[in-house]
């Protein structure tokens, strides 16, 4: 998205700041590994970036002074070997989610929005769980509590039956009751399930997987599971929590 110009609307910068945001949540979820090889801490400072096209890039700060957009934290691979790795995960990822909001409110403030035009822009932003809560698992485990425990491996009404196996369960269906209030509160909690890959929100007719280990969500296609090949899966771990693993023990 370009900095000036013709005036945009809250829409055009949400929809930039959820295509940056899933591409931050990919390099610390299932692209960790290749993350975790470029923050190389004999580096100079490098900084994580969220691109406009659901991508990421690490790489050296802007040059020019002020830079075009906000810049992200500097120097994320010095603490890399310093620490355990899901701390340093969850550490770039609050650092991510402080960049994102400045990026969007920066084309905020470019763009000339009045007050009501930010509100609109950060409840948007705000309805989708914090790149920390997706790494953490956080946003999954909120969901997961508010859900009944007699409803929370079935599938959603309406959709097509997956395997039964521990492998290839299905996110929490929304509830039906006569609470107006917490209707709505859990139903909205349901709809913020988010691919723990790609950030996008649950689909009544996809596919799901949920690691045994983190309690993430993910979109099959995204991890490359199919309905098949989980009927075989006992214990399913996420890449995030494979590679973790594979590390521990070298």
């Amino acid at each position: 998205m370009e900095s000036g110009g013709t005036p945009r609307s809250p829409e055009d910068v949400f929809r930039d700041f959820r295509a940056r945001r899933a591409g931050m949540i990919k390099a610390l979820t299932t692209d960790v590994e290749k993350f975790y090889q470029q923050c190389d801490p004999e580096k100079e400072n490098l900084c994580l970036y969220g691109l406009p096209n659901e991508t990421w890039e690490v790489n050296l700060p802007a040059e020019e002074v002020p830079p075009e957009l906000p810049e992200p934290a500097l120097g994320i691979n010095f603490a890399r070997d310093g620490m355990d790795e899901k701390d340093w995960l969850s550490l770039v990822a609050v650092h991510s989610d402080a960049w994102l909001l400045a990026v969007a409110f920066y084309f905020g403030a470019r763009f000339g929005f009045d007050k009501e035009s930010r509100k609109r822009l950060f409840v948007m932003i705000n309805n989708l769980p914090t790149i920390y809560e997706v790494v953490t698992g956080t946003a999954k485990k909120q969901t997961k509590e508010k859900t009944p425990k007699s409803s929370s491996k079935s599938n959603k009404s309406g959709t097509k039956p997956e395997p039964n196996s521990r492998g290839s369960k299905m996110p929490p269906p929304k509830d039906e009751d006569d609470s107006g209030g917490e209707e709505d509160e859990e139903e909205e909690d349901h709809e913020n399930t988010l691919c723990g890959s790609c950030g996008d929100n649950y689909g009544q007719d996809e596919f799901w997987i949920c690691c045994d280990a983190c309690e993430t969500w993910f979109h099959g296609k995204c991890v490359k599971i199919t309905p098949a090949k989980a009927e075989h899966i006992k214990h399913y771990k996420c890449p995030n929590c494979s590679g973790s693993s594979k590390r521990a023990r070298a």
